[in-house]
């Protein structure tokens, strides 16, 4: 039978298995030298936005723990679909990584028919960080003081509310909120949350739903009001703003921001590792944990296989929040 064999055959066979036999031991040498440059954290949304100091908090102790700077590099727009997908299509060797959230991972699909990477095929998880509630903050010169009476005033003055979204999960628990309450506003697209409070603030709008991290200074110092905080339980950064769930006909509005680590899909597992156990020490950090405890973050470090089973039932969640929302990809 074997001499019937075409020796062709045999000598691709042998030719392929040195070759992958190579390159698996470049691979695991490459895994065991790594880092030994630069690592790049893409952040997909602007310069102090909550993304971006999480990024930075993280980014300051990690690099401490794999002995090499970790530069941070916004590539803002599309709803994070541009630093996401440059993530996507880079090397997976470790040294581009992503700063990504349940805008970029679980919800951006429900919102636009075409996104040019797949969050579950393209992304290597690493760790979760940690999750943020939002804030729900008007302008000043708003008459409502309360959920109850944003909802009274939308009720008497139809569609005269505009509320400004600048990622997907904003739009999402904007239009959440309308949803419950039996409500119109009118959406207002930005390309960063700071610019929108800065227009809340100017009274060019008057409804932002934000990240704790981005409202957090301007409530404090008074230049915005807040309402509400999104998630079930109050925030010990605003104890006495209630929560949008205490409500009256709002039981069970929940929005949270998840930030997590991802690298592009098929980087080395060891290299997943090293990478997760920064991670993992960051979190542990007492200066890490205080700095994001004051903006609102609780800080929550995984495992890579534990992130990634977080963001599949994230997905399965934003899926049905949209769907009862009313929202349409576009």
């Amino acid at each position: 039978m074997l001499k019937n064999f075409p020796k062709i055959n045999l000598f691709r066979l042998l030719r392929l298995s040195i070759v992958h036999f190579l390159c698996f031991l470049s691979a695991g040498s490459y895994a065991q030298n790594y880092p030994n440059k630069a690592i790049r954290v893409i952040i997909p949304f602007a310069a102090g936005s909550a993304t971006d100091t999480i990024g930075r908090v993280f980014g300051e102790h990690m690099a401490r723990t794999l002995n090499q700077p970790i530069l941070i590099d916004n590539k803002v727009g599309a709803n994070g679909v541009i630093g996401a997908d440059f993530v996507a299509k880079s090397q997976p060797d470790g040294y581009t990584l992503l700063l990504g959230t349940n805008t970029t991972i679980a919800v951006i699909q429900m919102l636009m028919k075409s996104v040019p990477y797949d969050p579950d095929r393209d992304f290597s998880p690493i760790s979760f960080l940690g999750a943020l509630p939002q804030v729900v903050t008007v302008t000043n010169g708003f008459p409502a003081k309360s959920i109850n009476e944003l909802i009274s005033y939308a009720q008497a003055h139809p569609s005269k509310i505009n509320y400004a979204w600048a990622n997907s999960a904003q739009r999402v628990s904007s239009e959440m909120l309308a949803s419950m309450a039996g409500v119109k506003f009118f959406n207002v697209p930005y390309k960063n949350s700071p610019q929108a409070m800065t227009d809340l603030i100017s009274g060019e709008i008057q409804l932002h739903i934000t990240d704790m991290i981005v409202a957090l200074p301007h409530v404090k110092s008074g230049k915005a009001r807040a309402l509400a905080v999104t998630s079930q339980t109050r925030s010990s950064s605003l104890p006495d703003v209630p929560t949008v769930s205490e409500t009256n006909g709002m039981s069970g509005y929940e929005v949270m921001g998840l930030f997590a680590l991802f690298s592009p899909a098929s980087t080395p597992i060891e290299i997943i590792n090293k990478l997760n156990n920064a991670v993992q020490k960051a979190a542990e950090d007492n200066e890490v944990k205080s700095r994001l405890a004051t903006l609102g973050l609780e800080v929550q470090p995984s495992t890579p296989s534990e992130l990634g089973a977080r963001m599949r039932l994230e997905k399965q969640r934003w899926t049905k929040v949209a769907k009862d929302a009313g929202i349409e990809p576009q």
